[in-house]
Order: structure tokens, then sequence, then C-alpha cells
């Protein structure tokens, strides 16, 4: 006997008109079936979440029972599930010390 579950807005907490827009905005997408759009809105939340969870677990905001920026960009850099994130989530750095960085990039350049 199956089991069909209802594909409606009650059972996913992201709303699901942004899924299909930013899954619309893709030029190889032409139409979305709604079986489809519920499962992507719904991967997308577990995914979140597991994201949230994990950089939780490992972050500093456990005694203040916050996370913040710093803790998901620690994640996404030491996690190795989570690397793919590393270009969206980058460890923040202070202007003198990203300046510094490209002054020592542009030497190196000088000296090849």
């Amino acid at each position: 006997m199956e089991e069909k579950v209802a594909t409606n807005s009650k059972n996913v907490s992201l709303p699901m008109s942004r899924v299909r827009l930013i899954m619309k905005s893709s030029p190889d997408v032409s139409c979305i079936n709604q079986d489809a759009l519920f499962l992507t809105t719904k991967a997308t939340e577990l995914f979140v979440q597991h994201l949230a969870l994990s950089s939780y677990k490992n972050g500093s905001g456990k005694d203040t029972n916050t996370l913040s920026y710093s803790n998901l960009a620690n994640a996404a850099e030491e996690t190795e599930t989570f690397q793919f994130l590393t270009d969206i989530l980058p460890k923040k750095i202070l202007a003198r010390d990203y300046l510094k960085s490209l002054e020592e990039m542009e030497k190196d350049d000088d000296n090849l």
C-alpha cells in the first residue's frame, strides 16, 4: 500500500515560490514539476538545518547559545562535506591583512 505525501506548503518552512524563482533563474530549466519543487525545497531545508547544526556543534557559540557567521565559515573550511561553500562563506579578514596579502602576491608576480 503506497502512502502519498501531501505536497503543500505546510510541510516545508521555506517559501516554495522563492525556490521556484531560483530554479527558474537557470537557463536549463524550462518547467518545474510540483513534486520536484516540493522535494527541492525540502532538501534545501534539510541541508540548511544540517549546516547550522554542524556549525553550532563545532563552533564557539555553545556557551552563549548562538550561531555566528564565523561558525558557518569555519564549518565550510574545516568539514569536507561543506568545502564547496568556501567561496560563498569565506572567513572574514581585516582590510589591512587583505591589502598585505595583495602586496605579497604582487611581489611574487614581479619575481617571476
